[in-house]
Formats: C-alpha cells, sequence, structure tokens
C-alpha cells in the first residue's frame, strides 16, 4: 500500500502521474495531503491488478466489498475490505463490461451492461469465471451501434443506465446517439428512455429529500440537475455546474460521480489527475483531491462507517503505474450513504 501526500495545491493545478512520481517517489509516506479549503487527506494504493479502464466502483454494505470492472479487459473486480485482497472473473462471451449493479436479496447476482444488453450474470465473488445467466434487455438492432456505460440504482430501487456510442464507430465525444435509460426491474418491466442526445453517458447522483438527480454527459462538460417525478421520469432539465469558463473548457472532463450525506457531489476527472467535490448548493468547487493517474473514472464512498472515498482510475497511453490502480481517500471527515441495490423480479 502506498499513501501520498502533498501540501499548498493550487485549485487550478493538476498533476499527471509523471510529476506525482517526480515531486513524492514510489515509496510510502506518512504525511497527510491538504488542499483548497485547508482540508486534511491520506490517499492510499489499494492492492489488486491495474486496470485499463478501472470504472463503475459500488459499495456492497452487506459484504463489505468494493465492486468495480475493467471495461474492456472486461473483468469484475472484488476489493474485499477485510482481507485488502482484490479478486477479479471473466464471464466467457460478455465482452466488455459496465456498469456492475448489485441486485437486492440476490447475493452473488449481478446486473452488468455488455454491448447493447443488460445481463444478468452470478460470481461467487472469489472464482475467476462468472457464469452467464440470461439477456434481462436488449437495445436491438437500431441501437447496435451504441454501448452500455454506465448505471446506477435511485433510492426506490430502479435502475438508470446509459449509452454511448462505440469507440469503433468514431469519436464518442463528437457524436450524439447515447441515451439514458430507467428500467424498473420487473418481469414485464417497463424499460423507458428518459434522455437522448448523449454524447458518453456517466455520473449519476440522487439527492432523494429535494428529488433531483445529478446526471453528467461526460462531453457537454457541465452537471445537469433534473427534477424526478414519483414514476421516475425526468423534468426541468438545468446546468448546475458547467465546467467551461468562457467558452473554453478546463483540459479534463466529468466522469464518474457520488454524493456524500449532506448533499455535496464528488466528481472523477478524466484527464484530470483529480477528484473535485462540487457543492450543489453554491456551485462551487469546494475541494480537490489530487490523484496520481492521468484518468480518473469513477468514486463510491464506503468501509465499515461509509467515510472512505474510493476512485478507479485507468491506465492508458502506456502510462506508468500506479496509473490503472484503485485507491481510497481518508480522513476527509465527511459520509457517504449507502447504496440502493436493484429490485429485479423473476
Amino acid at each position: 500500500m502506498w499513501t501520498y501526500s502533498a501540501s499548498s495545491i493550487d485549485a487550478k493545478s493538476k498533476n499527471s502521474d509523471q510529476q506525482w512520481r517526480a515531486n513524492y517517489g514510489s515509496e510510502s509516506l506518512s504525511k497527510r495531503c491538504s488542499n483548497m479549503m485547508s482540508a486534511e487527506y491520506t490517499l492510499h494504493q489499494l492492492p489488486g491488478p491495474l486496470s485499463t479502464i478501472g470504472a463503475k466502483t459500488v459499495w456492497d454494505v452487506d459484504s463489505q466489498s468494493l465492486f468495480y470492472v475493467d471495461i474492456n479487459v472486461a473483468a469484475i473486480r472484488r476489493y474485499d475490505y477485510a482481507e485488502n485482497k482484490t479478486y477479479s472473473c471473466t464471464i466467457d462471451g460478455v465482452n466488455p463490461i459496465a456498469p456492475v449493479i448489485l441486485v437486492k436479496g440476490k447475493p452473488n447476482n449481478y446486473v452488468v451492461g455488455s454491448g447493447n444488453k443488460l445481463l444478468l450474470v452470478t460470481w461467487d465473488g472469489r472464482s475467476e469465471k462468472g457464469t452467464l445467466v440470461k439477456t434481462l434487455y436488449d437495445l436491438g438492432e437500431s441501437e447496435k451501434h451504441v454501448r452500455f456505460n454506465e448505471g446506477k440504482v435511485d433510492p426506490k430501487g430502479r435502475l438508470y443506465a446509459g449509452t454511448m456510442q462505440l469507440e469503433s464507430l468514431g469519436d464518442p465525444f463528437q457524436q450524439h446517439e447515447g441515451k439514458l435509460y430507467r428500467f424498473d426491474g420487473k418481469a414485464s418491466g417497463e424499460f423507458k428512455m428518459v434522455k437522448d442526445r448523449i454524447s458518453i453517458s456517466n455520473g449519476l447522483a440522487w439527492n432523494e429529500s429535494s428529488k433531483k438527480l445529478y446526471y453528467i454527459d461526460t462531453a457537454a462538460l457541465d452537471i445537469k440537475e433534473f427534477d424526478v417525478l414519483e414514476n421516475g421520469d425526468l423534468q426541468n432539465e438545468t446546468i448546475l455546474y458547467d465546467w467551461r469558463v468562457n467558452g473554453e473548457g478546463p483540459g479534463y472532463f466529468g466522469d464518474g460521480m457520488t454524493n456524500d450525506e449532506e448533499g455535496n457531489l464528488y466528481v472523477a476527472t478524466w484527464g484530470g489527475s483529480k477528484v473535485q467535490k462540487i457543492n450543489p448548493r453554491t456551485k462551487a468547487v469546494e475541494l480537490e483531491i489530487d490523484i496520481p493517474a492521468k484518468f480518473v473514472t469513477t468514486v463510491a464512498f464506503g468501509g465499515p462507517k461509509l467515510d472512505e472515498l474510493f476512485v478507479a482510475t485507468a491506465r492508458l497511453d502506456n502510462q506508468s503505474p500506479p496509473a490503472g490502480a484503485l485507491f481510497k481517500v481518508t480522513g476527509l471527515g465527511v459520509r457517504g450513504k449507502p447504496m440502493t441495490k436493484m429490485l429485479l423480479q423473476n
């Protein structure tokens, strides 16, 4: 395990993994990190394989484990908190995988996106192979050019899952072929498109008390806010936070997202080497957590007290370790909320 430290970090700066290694080395350090609001935290690298695109983190309170995927390797990974060990599996015929969704009342059952399908799979959490059980939903021939990329479960147990154009068909940042769907999980379940013209469907977070959904289309360079109706439909789309200044992007993009129990958002930055804490009330960045990997993909609160922030990263373009590692951040002084599992009826 490595613990990194930094001090007096400029809010506008971003460090690459090479810069971190040059500044702080690869040895274990015991100092803490200080940042924009004098917050202190410690960053730990967790044991496990380096992922090509590690992503889609979800904390399971029941097993005290963090689940995530390596998208193009098509692996499901499980970090066992008590053992401080990561297990990994692949599933024959299932490639790629994104996201991975926990199922309420059905341990070892998971819903995964693969291409333009949602699949039910099983895995014991330790073996090197999982099993494909069945296809839950197939978007069909008209959507063969897209794949599922992100998905999360809302406080009522409904799955929201979004797509993006296949990378092999062109730059998805330049396309708007993705859509966001809602799936209620019933045997005769409704699978409804709730938003279209999306480039890269990513971060999802809910504020249950205000009945708000926060959503990131990565290429749009903003966080959108929606009112959530009782049936799960979305209305009153507005821009909560815009990364552009005078029409110019910051050089990175919003990716995965979660929130703490106070409603603050934590956003992974693709190309930004950091996680940003954004206050939706003031619409301001309150904290930046530097990560020693250029591509930061997803975040989730976990641990026994739900006060540790897990961060997944990608390792692309022959980047040096620890790019692709899984990290956790301790000492933030906040707690997350238990992640809802999907209600899935046979």
